[in-house]
Parts: C-alpha cells; structure tokens; sequence
C-alpha cells in the first residue's frame, strides 16, 4: 500500500518488481491450499509496465471448475495481503478456453498481457491447455 515518508508529503507506491514478487508469493500461497488453481496470472498496468501511483494489481485465475456464480468467485480470496489493491478474475478451464475461442478485445488482451507467475514454470503469455 501507499506509504507517506515523515518528513515529505509523498507518497511511495510499490514498483513493478515489488508487485510481481510478492504478487508470485500470493500465489504460490493461494494455490498451495487451493488444488483446483491451474494457472494465475496478471494483467493491465503493472503487465504492460505503465502502472503509477494508484494503479491497482488485475489478477486472472483459471481453475478446473467452480459451481459459484462468476461475480462471487474472487470473494474468499485473501487479496488484502497484496501490497496494492487487487481485483481477481476466476475463470474454469472451459470457460477459458471457450473466450479464447471466441475472440474480441478481451481475448485479445489477455493473448498480449497476462503475465502468468503460477506455477513457477509458467511461460507464454496464452493459455491454450491450461
């Protein structure tokens, strides 16, 4: 999170290589107690490394399944042990694949950006088998 100095009215904001470690941390710790989790990932700001003061961390998970509605999903997450505000996108194997498929801006997007950080051996920056 922001931290104000003592002596100076600025603000710090954590980096992109602070972001992305303890972002690595998160999920290594998420998927350890989580067997579902097959791939995590970020996008956005701190992907395409434009992010700022108040930039905030887009997560994106693929899981094997999950029986929750899509908005309620991200909602027993610890994202509050990030060092930035965080949003999560879960998204089963099927559905993924299914909006790679399709196509449009997002799958656009998300064929640029994601930067997958678990598991540790991850690569490429699209996920055709999860």
């Amino acid at each position: 999170m922001p931290v104000r100095s003592l002596t100076s009215s600025v603000l710090t904001w954590p980096d992109r290589a602070a972001v992305d470690r303890d972002a690595r941390a998160w999920a290594a710790g998420v998927a350890h107690g989580r067997p579902e989790v097959r791939r995590i990932g970020y996008f956005g700001s701190y992907a395409r490394d434009d992010w700022g003061v108040g930039s905030d961390l887009d997560l994106i998970a693929i899981v094997s399944a999950c029986d929750k509605p899509f908005e309620e999903r991200a909602i027993d997450w610890p994202l509050e042990t990030l060092p930035v505000p965080a949003e999560l996108l879960i998204y089963s194997e099927a559905e993924w694949l299914v909006l790679l498929a399709r196509g449009g801006r997002f799958a656009d997007v998300m064929g640029r950006e994601v930067v997958w950080i678990w598991p540790a051996n991850s690569s490429g920056s699209a996920l055709v088998n999860p």
